[in-house]
């Protein structure tokens, strides 16, 4: 049997990695998908884990998609039941994940190619995320084992020296998550925080919506961006 670790260098699959590597567990390969769409702090971190599995002899792999995210998001032809048609699939999120399928559908058809059957994977769901655990039967949960919380996991990936720190700031001060920076699932509260502190993700996030023609969120994020600035301000939004 070949014991896979699927990580995505957030905290809490970063935390499973290195939990299952101290209790001496098998992991014959470690996976990632890179949707291309990521802070540029998880590009850092994968780069300094990487040399140390190297160094413990376990195999790395970095999956992509045949094409880029930004082709999916604009270009893609996309067929609608009512025979009509359309071109990209917007922004991936909420009801329609379409990027977050494909990543799972990349990853599995590699490891049948490489493994056939003879595979079992890790997956870093933490202990206070109960909803996710039907998505994954018949995996691996290192971290529901351990009881281990998303907090939990936050706390021993700093006490090992993992951070992710983009300029001065580190994202989980502000973020819930540490997903694409282009993910429609961000709530107000986050991107408040992008816009106040990360301005090259939120310029880019402007961008990305002036290009979609379709908002983000509820209300468009230059008027999100003119709100917040009222408030800063001390004025009344109308």
């Amino acid at each position: 049997m070949n014991y896979i670790a699927s990580v995505s260098f957030g905290k809490d699959s970063l935390a499973m990695l290195y939990k299952i590597l101290e209790l001496n567990d098998p992991v014959d390969e470690v996976v990632f998908f890179d949707t291309g769409m990521e802070f540029s702090c998880i590009y850092s971190l994968m780069s300094k884990v990487r040399d140390d599995l190297a160094n413990r002899n376990i195999k790395f792999t970095r999956l992509k998609a045949d094409k880029d995210f930004l082709y999916y998001m604009f270009d893609h032809e996309v067929h609608h039941k009512d025979g009509t048609c359309s071109y990209g699939y917007k922004w991936c999120g909420a009801r329609c994940r379409w990027f977050t399928s494909k990543k799972t559908t990349i990853i599995k058809r590699y490891l049948k190619q490489q493994y056939g059957t003879d595979y079992i994977e890790y997956v870093g769901i933490a202990y206070d995320e109960p909803d996710r655990l039907k998505k994954n039967e018949g995996k691996l949960l290192p971290l529901i084992d351990l009881k281990m919380t998303e907090q939990d996991c936050l706390n021993y990936c700093h006490s090992l020296g993992f951070y992710w720190y983009e300029g001065e700031h580190e994202l989980y001060e502000y973020l819930d998550r540490v997903s694409c920076w282009c993910c429609r699932n961000k709530n107000l509260k986050e991107l408040k925080n992008i816009f106040e502190h990360f301005k090259v993700y939120w310029f880019a996030l402007c961008e990305l919506e002036n290009r979609c023609n379709m908002n983000m969120k509820s209300r468009p994020l230059r008027e999100l961006e003119d709100i917040w600035k009222k408030e800063v301000k001390g004025e009344k939004y109308v």
